[in-house]
């Protein structure tokens, strides 16, 4: 049997590494380490390391792969094959030299499209009618190695980054359990990537959460969608930070940011053409709320502009 070492470390990697588990031996798992999360602060494991542990397989959380002591273990356990699907870190060139099969990866965009961490954000912030997963040989260069099999799915206007991250995990499963017998046989098709197509999605940080309405309604239904449940959107509104979890097209015209509607079916945001209405808001120090609920009683909302 194919001897394996998985890494993954979101919740987009675990049922990849229960499917690869179920059929070839997972010698061991190599996630990142524990953090703290919420407002006190609870150390918590990433998803993979709570699969890994209740199969029942060894894991490895070396902050620092390169250098590290689990990077000697990993080298001396002699695997096969290692499968990487979202895992965080570049592997160092002498563990990519380490498995005979080599080491593949499980990515979840049409390479040579959105090499890097956020190519779910970025295929729906970017307004993309496609994207899928592909399985490809990793290199040194950051999600640059030939792709050895691709499948693409359509997103559809109702997605957002939850619904499209759940469709694409799954599609990872099937499309790498078709592709390992090729892989370990040694027949599978490897095809390197075109440069001249490469474009990059780099992690989301805090500027790129700043939603602003100076933009056509279309794009800003896309930021929000694709911002959203994490890590969510935002702009400001009575000088304090509200947060966009949901969204849908309007009517409507007028300055940017205009609030020109707010009833129990949502605030009615004008853009730079056409308008957007919120449908499920954040107020600052609160809970996610219906947006109507949080119009209810607020007569002074229409005619206020956010970021205004």
């Amino acid at each position: 049997m194919t001897r394996i070492i998985f890494m993954g470390t979101p919740d987009f990697s675990s049922p990849i590494l229960e499917a690869v588990a179920e059929q070839s031996e997972v010698i061991a798992v190599v996630t990142q380490p524990d953090k703290p999360v919420g407002r006190k602060k609870v150390m918590t494991p990433p998803p993979v390391k709570v699969t890994a542990e209740r199969l029942g397989i060894e894991v490895l959380q070396p902050v620092k792969l390169s250098g590290s002591d689990e990077l000697r273990h990993m080298i001396e356990l002699k695997p096969d094959l290692i499968i990487t699907a979202a895992y965080g870190q570049l592997l160092p060139e002498v563990l990519l030299n380490t498995p005979e099969l080599g080491c593949i990866n499980v990515h979840a965009s049409l390479l040579p499209k959105y090499r890097g961490g956020a190519p779910i954000h970025y295929a729906i912030i970017n307004g993309e009618s496609e994207t899928g997963v592909s399985i490809m040989y990793m290199a040194k260069k950051l999600d640059a190695g030939d792709v050895i099999s691709q499948r693409a799915i359509p997103i559809e206007q109702h997605d957002n980054v939850g619904s499209l991250h759940d469709k694409l995990s799954a599609l990872g499963v099937t499309l790498l359990l078709e592709t390992l017998p090729s892989i370990i046989d040694g027949t599978n098709a490897r095809t390197p990537q075109d440069e001249a197509h490469v474009s990059f999605a780099s992690n989301i940080n805090r500027q790129d959460e700043w939603v602003t309405f100076d933009r056509p309604a279309s794009v800003v239904h896309n930021h929000i969608r694709g911002l959203s449940p994490w890590p969510v959107g935002y702009a400001k509104l009575y000088g304090q930070n509200m947060k966009f979890w949901s969204a849908e097209r309007a009517e409507g015209q007028g300055k940017p940011g205009e609030i020109l509607a707010a009833d129990k079916e949502g605030i009615v945001v004008a853009a730079s053409e056409g308008a957007i209405r919120l449908t499920e808001v954040q107020p600052a120090g609160k809970k996610k709320m219906n947006a109507g609920d949080f119009a209810a009683g607020r007569k002074d909302l229409k005619g206020m502009v956010f970021n205004g």
